[in-house]
């Protein structure tokens, strides 16, 4: 019995190599998955932090010469006050923008969809 699992007929470690071999090309293709995701998500996170960086630079600009508009032009009337006014502004607005961002992230835009879903499928079928 022995001399014929020699000669190609199948035994137990021949269907074992072949669940083995099987099990390894399954895993091969969700890591390939996951880094093509991956490769996505840092596409998508660096143009967010380019055009992020970008709109910080451009938004700081406007907002100090803005500021400093605004602070001429009212210190005739109410002078040092006007001071506290646009600080409170400026700090509503960040706490908004903050909370914004927080929202953004928690969204789930830089997750892996597709390849948690077939790793759930494939957990689902194994157990």
């Amino acid at each position: 019995m022995a001399h014929e699992e020699e000669h190609g007929q199948p035994g137990l470690i021949a269907s074992l190599g072949r669940v083995v071999r099987n099990a390894l090309g399954l895993l091969l293709n969700r890591l390939e998955l996951a880094a093509l995701e991956l490769a996505e998500v840092r596409d998508h996170l660096l143009k967010l932090v380019v055009v992020f960086a970008l709109a910080m630079l451009l938004g700081g600009f406007a907002l100090i010469y803005a500021s400093v508009t605004i602070v001429y032009l009212a210190w005739a009337a109410i002078g040092w006050v006007i001071l506290p006014i646009v600080t409170g502004v400026f700090l509503l607005l960040a706490i908004a923008l903050v909370l914004y961002a927080r929202g953004l992230i928690r969204s789930g835009t830089l997750s892996l969809p597709a390849t948690m879903a077939e790793l759930k499928s494939d957990r689902d079928m194994l157990l």
